[in-house]
């Protein structure tokens, strides 16, 4: 008698540089990781971009390998992976360009000429609920490859976003999901709840796969095999799924990183021109309900203004991690400082103000607090928020933290942690495609912040 096998659901989740695959078993733990990073390539301008290959080469090995082990049961397959990015693909589902990098330059013309012929700048961002944003808007990114290589174009069956490449790898299927059409691609008429009048006018509609929900799955393309495979999700929209499946009261997410990202699933309050002016935009949920949110480049500022404060005093910038919250040293800086919500102000004090590097980054943490709360009360709605979750690098902040339940003190404040978060969102959301068990609601840790 052999081992009974173990359950599992097989996570792609790919990141700019990390690419990993988990096995979660049926409690979400993790049973099998594995990690790869590549070298980019570059587009035919010279511009660096992901080398879409060797991606695929990894999906079909990291799958050989764990289909050999004969301790696993895979059941189902699900991926995730960043958005804004395209793959195009021809009639026999090869790919007809380079993964371009959407941080490549875009050509102002083209995009002045889309905006203006739709009641410009303004009136386009706020109907598709996308600031201008150049390659980021990956709709754009469709509308330059019309416009400048009509040929190519013509030989396009589908532009499908990554995401949902990488599930076509393995289902055989192309399809677009609401995850992905939601996050600033500039294609989305989020009052219409339709594609946008240009992706119409264009023709560019035609080469857009059918909409299926987030929690859809298909068959595997491979002849006797049972598993499933999920279509595929932005990273961002699944990293949310573990709260909404556990938390039902209106609660929003700060999601912290380089960018720190407030979403508020329970805002459906159109987005004004004030709030898209700074940086508030709409995701989407698998279920393709909009998800008000907001933009702040916090974790960036933090790692500029640390170096800054460890060269002044002639320290090092690991010595941050561990600074406890001094409210005697708070309370004296609230005399000193005028604390100002701009995300640059603190670096344009200087640090000679400062007795010590704990003063100094007590003080930082004050400005970043204050352009968090500045960022998050962009978004909070008349519906009113029971709880705010922080997760990622701020969680671990003990002052962030702490200065956050004190600015909101009629909202609970806590730092949730969830190792993988995204990957896990990926697995929920097709749960009842691999799980016997009902879903679990322990997965997220909580820390409870006093105000």
């Amino acid at each position: 008698m052999g081992k009974a096998r173990i359950p599992v659901v097989a996570i792609f989740d790919v990141g700019k540089t990390n690419k990993k695959l988990f096995l979660f078993d049926e409690h979400y733990q993790i049973v099998f990781e594995r990690s790869a990073r590549f070298l980019e390539t570059e587009d035919e301008d010279g511009d660096p971009c992901e080398n879409l290959e060797s991606l695929r080469l990894s999906v079909f090995d990291s799958l050989h390998e764990v289909f050999r082990r004969d301790e696993f049961d895979i059941k189902a397959i699900n991926f995730t992976s960043y958005g804004a990015s395209f793959v195009y693909l021809n009639e026999s589902g090869r790919p007809l360009t380079p993964l371009y990098n959407y941080l490549k330059v875009y050509p102002q013309a083209l995009e002045l000429q889309l905006h203006e012929q739709y009641g410009g700048v303004g009136e386009f961002s706020l109907a598709t609920a996308s600031p201008a944003l150049g390659s980021l808007n990956s709709g754009l990114q469709v509308y330059r490859m019309q416009q400048q290589q009509p040929e190519l174009f013509r030989q396009l069956k589908y532009a499908v976003h990554l995401p949902q490449y990488l599930s076509f790898l393995v289902s055989g299927q192309m399809y677009s999901d609401m995850t992905s059409i939601g996050c600033h691609t500039a294609l989305w008429d989020f009052s219409k709840k339709d594609y946008h009048q240009w992706v119409k006018d264009t023709g560019i509609v035609k080469k857009l796969a059918p909409i299926v929900q987030g929690d859809d799955v298909f068959s595997a393309a491979f002849p006797g095999s049972t598993y499933k495979v999920g279509v595929g999700l932005h990273d961002s929209s699944s990293a949310l799924i573990p709260y909404l499946l556990n938390f039902h009261e209106p609660f929003v997410l700060i999601s912290t990183g380089t960018w720190c990202i407030s979403l508020n699933p329970f805002n459906e309050e159109a987005l004004t021109k004030e709030q898209l002016e700074k940086d508030c935009l709409f995701y989407m949920t698998y279920a393709g309900t909009p998800v008000k949110a907001s933009r702040l480049f916090a974790g960036y500022e933090h790692e500029l203004q640390t170096k800054r404060i460890a060269e002044h005093f002639q320290t090092t910038t690991a010595k941050f991690k561990h600074v406890e919250i001094d409210w005697k040293i708070i309370d004296r800086l609230k005399t000193t400082q005028k604390v100002s919500p701009q995300l640059e102000a603190f670096g344009e004090l200087a640090l000679s103000d400062f007795a010590s590097y704990e003063e100094a980054y007590h003080a930082l943490i004050m400005f970043l607090v204050a352009s968090q709360v500045a960022s998050t009360k962009l978004i909070l709605s008349s519906k009113k928020v029971k709880r705010i979750f922080v997760d990622g690098g701020f969680s671990k902040n003990n002052i962030f933290m702490n200065l956050l339940a004190k600015s909101f003190e009629d909202i609970e404040i806590y730092a949730a942690s969830m190792a993988q978060a995204t990957a896990i969102g990926a697995a929920l959301v097709i749960h009842k495609e691999w799980n016997s068990l009902p879903v679990p609601n322990d997965i997220i840790a909580l820390r409870y912040f006093r105000a």
